[in-house]
Order: structure tokens, then C-alpha cells, then sequence
């Protein structure tokens, strides 16, 4: 089975991640998904490629958010592009564009006169900062409205140091998630009303949001929770040590009463559950640089899967693992949790990111790798009803490639 989405049909004018990440989703859950892109060098995302300073023989990154969908190159600047696209979109469920609406509205494909020829159509447009005010239109990037605009950045600064630099793609992987559960939102309003209708999703909402809790706590109580250290934490059963072999561990001990006597067993200080300073939440929030220091040296003495097995004594000692990339690569539970899928491709199957849900009635499974450039140009116009003459000579024309 492909699918929970089998059937529905997706064009997508997509670039670099939000966007084609969106789609990518929706071609996961079985949609049929058109990507248009611009002859010549196509969705700049090809460029991943060289990230490395060479052309590398595959290029995963775009993989990762491309796999099972067709490409049509189409030069949208020209008169004969746009109607295309605009009789792609006639026929199409969703169109889901990352592109900014200035440029939308310049080629003819905005929401107001797609909709107007569709309006069955589940418009999704993704922006960097919403659909009003002063900055819509500014140049975003994830890098700009999820990690600096929404405040994501600066919470993630510690103290004395730098600002952190995101990893790629961390907000938009995230914020197209959102956006395709949006369409299939506004896919279940058209079942039963029968219109289709814009949907706009943005990096800064999608950070904003991400700090929820701390934005949350300063509208309401007018506050802000401090940026902590790990040195002084004032619950020392969350947070993370080192153990002897250098590999770390993540205590998440967030229940006092409840995952405050375990971690007192398993280190070997039972008496601390009911003597002493650190007996109380209050005394080992005021005593945190000791105790945390105490545990510190505890943790040293053995390895992480010595302390594994220690922890396996007690039910209510609630851990993890701090994996680097490769220990994520072959940490058992994450491949059993559907992390990773086999992707046919042209040279063989290969092990890409799945994406994050998973149907037990309609199970979806990765159909083909991503497109070349251009690939499925022809066939889409055969299917079109252009014959072959006609198309060879959009061809020569350039409008397509």
C-alpha cells in the first residue's frame, strides 16, 4: 500500500527545504506530487551536492525530502510556463510553494487567481515570517525566522558563551511537518464542504511555538525562566553527567518524590532519600553545586553500559543516552522506532530519513528516489494530452526541459 494519501494529487513550486520538505511528507503518505522547477539548475537544493567543497556521488539531503515525486522543468518567467502551471493546478488537490507570493502573483500563481480557476484547492504557503505586516515579504530563511527572529537562538545561548549556530534544516523540517498536517486538515474541511481554501504556514510561528513553554510563562506571569548550567541545576535528577568512559548520560528525573529515591539508590547514597541536605527538593536546589559535583564523580567511577545495567534495577529511573550521529546510526531502538526506511533508488536500495509518522491501517512506504531534473517532464505533458510533436517543440521553445 502507498499510502493514506493515495490518489491525491500535489504540485509543488518548492525550494531548499520548508517547502519540498512539506511535499516530501505528502508524497510519504502516498499523494502523487509534481514538482515544478526551473530549467538549468532546478531546486537549488541540487547544489547540496557539493556541501562538502566536491561533488559528492549522491546528494541524501535532497534525497531525504524529494524521494517519490516526479520533476518537471518549466520556465515559469515565460507566458507559456505559467499556463502549465496553472493547467497542472486545475486538476490538482494541493499545491504547496515556499516561494514568496510576490513572485507568485508576478508569474499568475498566486492564491487569489489559482484559487479562483480551482477552488477545490488546498493552497499551502509557507512563508518565512506570516502573510501580514511590515517584514512579510522580507527574505527569511529557517536560519532567520525559526532560529533568530522567534527567539529560538537565544535560549540555547549559554551565559558567558556565543550564539549557537543551527543545524541545517532544523526548522525547516519541522515547519513543513506543520504545513502538511495542515493540508490534510483542510483536505478533511473540503470532504465536507467541497472548497478548498489558502493555508499558510511560517518559520517564526513554528519557533515561536517551539518555545511555547518559555514564551508562555512570560505572557502570563510576566517572568523568564533562566538559562541554565549544568553545574547548577536546581533538579540534579535532570540533567546530564559524564560517565567513566566518557560517554554521557541524560537523567530525566522529573518527578521529585517520585525519581528522587531511585537515583539515590542506584548511586549508593540511600541515605540521602531521607537525611541529610539533599533530602528535600528545596535542599538540593540550594545545595545543587555540591550535590551535582558529588554525582559528578559517582557517575566517573563506571561506564555508560555498566550504569545501563545498574539502572535497570530500578523502574522509576528514567534515562537516556546522549548519541552522537553515528551512535544514532546504530542505536537498535531508534531503527526500531521506524527512524530510517529503504529507499529504492536507480543504483539499488539505499537507507534515507523517514519522515515522522507512521499509518497502521494504510501503511506508506517510499515508492522511488528523487527525480532527476527534468525527468518526468515528458510524461507529465503526455499526460497532459500534448502529443509528442507539441512537446518537442516546447523543447526547442525552452519553456520546458
Amino acid at each position: 500500500m502507498s499510502g493514506p494519501l493515495e490518489g491525491v494529487k500535489v504540485v509543488e513550486l518548492g525550494m531548499w527545504v520548508a517547502g519540498p520538505a512539506c511535499a516530501g511528507i505528502l508524497a510519504d503518505w502516498g499523494a502523487d506530487v509534481i514538482k515544478l522547477e526551473p530549467p538549468g539548475g532546478g531546486d537549488p537544493a541540487r547544489t547540496y551536492q557539493a556541501l562538502f567543497g566536491a561533488m559528492m556521488p549522491d546528494n541524501p539531503v535532497f534525497e531525504m525530502d524529494n524521494r517519490s515525486k516526479k520533476s518537471v522543468a518549466v520556465d515559469l518567467r515565460t507566458p507559456e510556463g505559467q499556463a502549465l502551471a496553472l493547467e497542472l493546478l486545475d486538476s490538482a488537490d494541493v499545491f504547496v510553494t515556499n516561494l514568496r507570493r510576490s513572485a507568485l502573483e508576478r508569474w499568475g500563481l498566486g492564491p487569489d487567481e489559482v484559487m479562483a480557476r480551482n477552488p477545490r484547492l488546498v493552497y499551502q504557503l509557507i512563508t518565512g515570517y506570516g502573510m501580514e505586516g511590515p517584514d512579510a515579504a522580507r527574505p527569511a530563511y529557517d536560519i532567520g525566522g525559526f532560529w533568530a527572529r522567534s527567539g529560538v537562538a537565544s535560549l540555547l545561548q549559554t551565559p558567558d558563551g556565543p550564539l549557537p549556530f543551527q543545524r541545517g534544516g532544523m526548522g525547516d523540517h519541522p515547519t513543513g511537518s506543520s504545513a502538511s498536517a495542515a493540508v490534510c486538515a483542510a483536505l478533511f474541511s473540503r470532504e465536507r464542504t467541497g472548497k478548498g481554501q489558502l493555508v499558510s504556514t511560517s518559520l517564526v510561528r513554528q519557533g515561536v511555538y517551539t518555545i511555547g513553554f518559555d514564551l508562555s510563562i512570560t505572557l502570563g506571569w510576566g517572568d523568564h525562566i533562566g538559562i541554565g548550567a549544568r553545574e547548577t541545576m536546581g533538579n540534579p535528577a535532570m540533567n546530564n553527567y559524564t560517565c567513566g568512559d566518557g560517554k554521557k548520560i541524560w537523567l530525566i528525573g522529573q518527578e521529585a518524590h517520585r525519581h528522587w529515591p531511585p537515583l539515590c539508590r542506584v548511586v549508593g547514597h540511600p541515605e540521602w532519600i531521607e537525611e541529610g541536605p539533599y533530602a528535600t527538593p528545596l535542599g538540593r536546589r540550594e545545595n545543587a553545586r555540591d550535590l551535582i559535583a558529588e554525582l559528578d564523580g559517582i557517575f566517573a567511577t563506571k561506564s555508560r553500559d555498566e550504569w545501563a545495567v545498574i539502572f535497570d534495577t530500578e523502574p522509576d529511573m528514567f534515562w537516556a543516552p546522549v548519541n552522537d550521529i553515528d551512535d544514532v546510526l546504530i542505536d537498535e531502538q531508534v531503527h526500531a522506532a521506524g527512524a530510517f526506511i529503504e529507499v529504492p533508488e536507480a543504483n539499488g536500495s539505499a537507507m534515507r530519513i523517514a519522515s515522522p509518522s507512521d499509518f497502521y491501517g494504510t501503511p506508506w512506504e517510499a515508492r522511488s528516489g528523487a527525480p532527476e531534473l527534468g525527468q518526468h517532464t515528458r510524461e507529465v505533458l503526455l499526460s497532459m494530452g500534448r502529443t509528442n510533436a507539441e512537446i518537442d517543440a516546447m523543447f526547442d521553445a525552452g519553456t520546458v526541459a
